[in-house]
C-alpha cells in the first residue's frame, strides 16, 4: 500500500522515528483540501501510543477537509543544515500517514489534551493546566491520527558521518 523508500540507505530506523516524533515541536498537517488541492498547514502536536494528537478551531478549513477525506499526512523536518559549498542540505525528516478521527468522548478529549500539555506545559500548576484544559475543552477539537505508516530520511552525508563515527569492534585474539 505503501512505496517502498527508494534510497533505504538514508532510511531512519522506526525507533530514530519515533524519536524525533517524540522530540519536535511542529509540524504539518496535509490532507486534502477543497476542489482537489491539497491542503497543508504548520501545528504543534503530541506522539503517544502510537498516535499524533492535534486540536483544531470547531469550523473552518482543516476541519471540513478532515471530515471528507479522514486520510492525512503529517512531516516533520528534524534537521535541515544547508551546505551551499555542496549545494546541498543536511537534512533529517519523518513523515507519517494515517487516519484522522475527531475524538468525540469526553474522557478522550482529554486524554489529547493531556498529551498536548505534557509535551509543551510542563511546568504549569496541576490547579492552571485543570482551569486551561476546562476551558479550552470546550472551544476545540482534539483529533487523533492512528499512525499507519511511519518513515524517516536523511541526507547520505549524514548515513556516512555516522558511519564514519560509529565505533570500531576490536578485535581479540584467542591466542593465549
Amino acid at each position: 500500500m505503501f512505496r517502498e523508500m527508494r534510497r533505504k540507505n538514508q532510511k531512519l530506523s522506526q525507533e530514530v522515528c519515533e524519536r524525533i516524533l517524540h522530540r519536535a515541536t511542529s509540524g504539518v498537517l496535509a490532507v486534502s483540501g477543497d476542489d482537489g488541492y491539497p491542503y497543508a498547514v504548520p501545528l504543534s502536536f503530541a506522539f503517544a501510543d502510537g498516535c499524533l494528537y492535534f486540536h483544531v478551531a470547531k469550523s473552518g478549513h482543516k476541519l471540513d477537509a478532515l471530515r471528507r477525506n479522514p486520510k492525512a499526512s503529517f512531516c516533520i523536518i528534524d534537521q535541515d543544515q544547508v551546505v551551499p559549498q555542496e549545494y546541498t542540505t543536511y537534512f533529517r525528516s519523518v513523515i507519517a500517514f494515517g487516519s484522522v478521527r475527531i475524538l468525540e468522548k469526553e474522557e478522550d478529549t482529554r486524554r489529547g489534551l493531556d498529551h498536548l500539555a505534557n509535551k509543551y506545559c510542563t511546568n504549569e500548576t496541576r490547579e492552571s493546566r485543570e482551569r486551561e484544559i476546562g476551558a479550552l475543552s470546550k472551544a476545540l477539537y482534539v483529533v487523533e491520527m492512528r499512525i499507519a505508516h511511519l518513515t524517516g530520511k536523511q541526507a547520505k552525508e549524514l548515513v556516512e558521518e555516522r558511519t564514519r563515527c560509529a565505533p570500531t569492534e576490536k578485535k581479540t585474539s584467542a591466542k593465549g
